[in-house]
């Protein structure tokens, strides 16, 4: 008996330590200590097993855990901690800040490095800023963020703006944009991706961050990450949406109708006088005035408008323990501010997997569909506004014989064009229909835990336009009209693959951290293009815009062209860390081409790094939590120059020996030589922490040389020029960017922000040439040795004369049979002449210092931030003003009506009414060529989010907003904007102010 009572005794007890030792859910809430906020993202994994999870929005975990297990907590930026499960059920854990570990991860070629290894020039927006700007370009949102990062705005809708990390080094004008690489994809432009869909974008400056991409990277790298789910993440839904209405700012005044009149009779020309009077008599007197007509156009005013826009994202995001999910819509719709068919829109999908086979194999897949459709402005309509006379009007009842639209013809006055923009508005429908197509599948395999990993990765990117461009006929008058109905179609297509395959060793022994990368990379890129275009179709609306309704097929008009380009690289990386103080890092990268007639090209790079704080003698040193001193060089190519091209001709020639005739035939060789630009740079930088955390440094000085550049070189003997690789360029300066990132209270905290750069851009050989020439005989550019790429070149105004007796008295003027209000221009040879020989360099179209400023504020449930940006030392042609060379029947700006020279002292600036109708006064001069200075305050953004916390039942996380974007820009010039790409001002569209309303919303 006892013996059957022991054994159920003991029997009783090992059940009920098995049921002790047995597994139960741990449930608990991640918090900081420093606000006691909830942290999402936190990994809690129990110690020595895969079982993990992770902590969603609400900073919330759940993990199944037996008794005595240990769970690890870790976040990055904050000391890890762990703790041993006993007999609770439920575990919360406050994590506090670890200055040792806020390093962040940042994203570079084919992997990631934690910042403070890094021993280049990388800076990284995440998704919170790029999301503060409405609009449909990503590259937009990084205006004034980022040091060395020019962004050229391009007002408009659905238009791209020009991107250039650290100046121009190609004299081509379509080789100095950076490589943009998204999810492992390579892409020259990236309007096609939605802002809300980004996690980050990193910008690799110098060459050392760059080198690993070769021949692509010459000009920088920008990477996007797209967003993804966690493993183990509860599934969560978002949606952020906006809409709002666009405004044209500082729009350029024109002379009015009073101003133009008075300018008209001052000029001296009875012709214009004339024009005056048939307005007069066709429109009548002014009440107001009787001596001018009574009309007042404002162009400007007329063909403007306020746009809406509009965008709304819809995404969810989750992941169980073996995967993550991602997967999200959007719509973007953009109206322009000009009064035409002029908008843009676009509807993306996208999904992103990852799954975990098993403990060895990873595999994942991307997947992108974006179809847009934009509608682009008539290129002339800026330009005719422009110089349409104010006395027009835009409508006209006495035109009769107008069609279809009764609009006022210039010609009717006796101006030599008709000047009314809006025919040729009306009359113009100009679409394009883009489609995207992304798709990136790849297999990771742990070849060694931890230490050894194999990927493969296949990106292909599929992209098609159709370009129908539709110009219907009218008439206003016998030499303002439109004949024929115009009907141009173009089909692009472009397919680009990529396959990558990597290999990835990391390893810590001791003190030493290595992580050595080898690749190799295959791309296959294609291009096809078909054109023709069509006259006369049936004009009965959309469903007649096809070419086989057309009565004439214009032969000139039809083209097919293509290209095909391969490539094969093999690439390596090494990344050494010693103890946290010493890095060395450093790259080669071997490409190859079918593009030039060099086929490989060979890229290395090495940069090193010295962590001063984490050496004895800096300890407890009151001011750097963090201080590093780093330096690279590397060597980077540029493909984006044309390929080699060329012919060879043969000409008969005869000539007479004696009393015969002799025939024979002469070669010319055309065809050109070419390899990569390269581009070799210098960088030394500091990175540091000061100040408990709150204040982080980053100081950066560069030289990067362009050698080789591809430049046109005249052959002796020869006619013509052919591009060789003889040229060189060097762009250089100092880049700063300070943070301040400080919390008071619970409640309140701030952070300021500030970033300078500063660039000079010179030529450093032409080879034998004196000088390279842009730009039009009128209106040249020219690269000089020692001055800047494409600087404007011409005369500099000493003044204006004033009087007879100055005129008497300076024999130029009497030569010249000049008067007062004409130009006194500076004798810079010193030979008693004015001539072209006086030209010189007027200035760059390249900024020589720009700045960013950023300020933002938490109080409570509130946020507000505010930005500005700014730049100066650029030039800018104002080649408008400038055009009264080819046509002095036009209207003038508002700034030269009030300015002008009109009697002894009134200007020593500006000439006279009748004097800008001269040639002496029309030559290129810095009257012409104007300071692009700017300011302007970018963004303003005020939010209130309810349920922050989280501790409101049953009410989603939700944020409500409202964004002024560039609600003011101060700036000198006389134009709508002083952000021009290339400098030359012709006809530039306008940039808008942005003022939306939008909501954010997660469950």
């Amino acid at each position: 008996m006892k013996t059957k009572l022991t054994l159920v005794c003991l029997l009783l007890f090992m059940i009920s330590v098995h049921s002790f030792a047995q597994e139960r859910n741990i449930t608990g809430t991640i918090t900081s200590s420093e606000d006691n906020l909830p942290l999402p993202g936190v990994n809690v994994l129990v110690k020595g097993t895969s079982r993990g999870a992770i902590t969603d929005f609400d900073g919330k975990y759940s993990i199944s855990a037996a008794n005595g297990d240990v769970l690890e907590f870790s976040f990055v930026g904050m000391q890890s901690q762990e703790v041993t499960v006993g007999n609770q059920n439920t575990i919360d854990i406050s994590m506090s800040y670890d200055a040792a570990s806020l390093d962040e991860i940042v994203v570079v070629g084919y992997g990631a490095q934690k910042k403070a290894d890094l021993t280049g020039a990388i800076s990284t927006i995440k998704s919170e800023e790029i999301s503060k700007t409405p609009t449909g370009q990503a590259m937009q949102a990084l205006q004034g963020k980022v040091a060395g990062l020019q962004i050229v705005s391009n007002g408009g809708p659905g238009a791209a703006p020009t991107v250039r990390v650290r100046g121009i080094g190609s004299y081509a004008n379509d080789a100095s944009g950076p490589l943009y690489v998204v999810d492992g994809m390579f892409f020259d432009n990236i309007d096609f991706l939605n802002t809300a869909d980004i996690t980050s974008i990193s910008v690799l400056k110098d060459a050392s961050a760059s080198a690993i991409y070769g021949v692509r990277a010459a000009n920088g790298v920008v990477i996007i990450q797209t967003k993804s789910g966690g493993y183990n993440q509860k599934s969560e839904i978002t949606y952020d949406g906006y809409t709002g209405y666009q405004v044209a700012q500082n729009v350029l005044k024109l002379a009015n109708a009073e101003q133009f009149t008075t300018i008209a009779l001052e000029s001296g020309s009875q012709p214009d006088a004339n024009f005056i009077l048939n307005a007069m008599q066709r429109y009548g007197r002014s009440r107001v005035n009787p001596n001018i007509p009574d009309v007042k156009t404002d162009w400007y005013d007329e063909i403007l408008r306020p746009a809406l826009i509009q965008n709304h994202s819809f995404g969810v995001t989750g992941g169980s323990e073996n995967a993550t999910y991602a997967i999200g819509a959007n719509y973007f719709a953009q109206e322009g501010i000009l009064k035409m068919k002029n908008e843009y829109e676009r509807f993306n999908l996208r999904s992103k997997l990852d799954f975990k086979v098993n403990d060895w194999l990873t595999v994942g897949a991307n997947a992108l569909l974006s179809n847009a459709s934009r509608f682009d402005p008539e290129a002339s309509a800026f330009r005719q506004a422009y110089y349409a006379v104010p006395i027009l009007p835009v409508y006209d009842e006495l035109n009769v014989n107008a069609t279809p639209t009764n609009y006022a013809n210039a010609q009717d006055l006796g101006y030599r064009s008709g000047q009314n923009p809006f025919p040729t508005m009306d009359n113009s429908e100009l679409r394009s229909k883009i489609r995207n197509v992304l798709g990136n599948f790849y297999a990771q395999v742990n070849l060694i835990p931890e230490q050894l990993t194999f990927k493969t990765a296949y990106n292909h990117n599929f992209q098609t336009e159709e370009r129908r461009e539709v110009r219907l006929p009218y008439f206003i008058g016998n030499n303002f009209q439109r004949e024929d109905a115009e009907l141009i179609k173009r089909n692009v297509t472009i397919s680009n693959q990529i396959w990558d395959n990597t290999l990835t060793y990391t390893n810590t022994f001791g003190k030493h951290d290595i992580t050595a990368l080898a690749g190799a990379s295959f791309r296959d890129e294609s291009y096809e293009q078909l054109e023709a275009k069509g006259l006369n179709f049936p004009l009965s609306g959309e469903e007649a815009y096809f070419l086989d309704l057309a009565q004439t097929i214009v032969t000139d008009g039809v083209g097919d062209d293509g290209r095909r380009e391969y490539g094969l690289s093999y690439f390596g990386r090494i990344a050494y860390n010693y103890d946290g103080r010493y890095l060395l890092y450093g790259t080669f990268r071997a490409d190859g081409t079918n593009k030039y007639q060099e086929k490989w090209g060979y890229f290395p790079t090495i940069g090193a790094g010295w962590v001063l704080s984490a050496e004895p003698f800096m300890e407890d040193n009151g001011v750097f939590d963090f201080l590093k001193l780093r330096a690279s060089w590397g060597e980077l190519g540029n493909d984006k120059v044309s390929s080699s091209e060329g012919s060879i001709t043969s000409t008969v020639v005869t000539t007479a020996l004696g009393d015969e005739l002799y025939s024979g035939v002469n070669t010319s060789n055309d065809f050109t030589s070419l390899k990569w630009e390269v581009t070799e740079e210098i960088n030394a930088g500091i990175s540091a922490r000061l100040f408990n955390n709150n204040l982080s440094l980053e100081a950066d000085y560069y030289v990067r040389d362009t050698k080789d550049a591809v430049i046109p070189v005249n052959r002796p003997l020869i006619p013509g020029a052919t591009r060789q690789n003889v040229g060189e360029i060097r762009n250089s300066g100092l880049e700063l960017a300070l943070n301040w990132d400080k919390r008071v209270s619970d409640d309140f905290s701030y952070n300021i922000g500030v970033n300078f750069a500063t660039l000079k851009n010179e030529v450093l050989n032409i080879s034998d040439a004196v000088a390279l020439d842009a730009g039009s005989a009128e209106f040249r550019q020219r690269s000089i040795v020692g001055e800047p790429i494409f600087a404007f070149y011409g005369r500099e105004i000493a003044g204006v004369y004033q009087n007879d007796a100055e005129i008497q008295a300076d024999p130029v003027a009497v030569a010249n049979n000049l008067v007062p209000g004409d130009f006194k221009y500076k004798d810079l040879n010193g030979d008693g002449n004015i001539t072209d020989d006086d030209r010189t360099v007027l200035g760059s179209f390249l900024p020589s210092y720009s700045y960013g400023l950023n300020i933002g504020v938490n109080y409570k449930n509130f946020d507000l931030s505010a930005s500005a940006v700014g730049q100066g030392g650029n030039k800018i042609l104002n080649r408008k003003r400038g055009e009264v060379i080819f046509t002095n029947d036009t209207n003038i700006d508002r700034d030269f009506a009030i300015n002008r020279w009109h009697g002894e002292g009134t200007t020593n600036s500006y000439p006279s009414a009748a004097g800008i109708r001269k040639g002496w006064n029309q030559k290129l001069s810095d009257y012409f060529v104007e300071d692009g200075d700017f300011f302007r305050v970018q963004n303003i953004t005020l939010g209130y989010t309810i349920n922050k916390n989280g501790k409101l039942n049953n009410i989603p996380w939700t944020r409500i907003y409202v964004t002024a974007e560039k609600p003011l820009t101060v700036f000198k010039y006389n134009g709508f904007n002083p952000e021009v790409a290339n400098g030359v001002d012709n006809e530039t569209y306008p940039v808008p102010a942005v003022y939306t309303i939008g909501v954010s919303i997660k469950i």
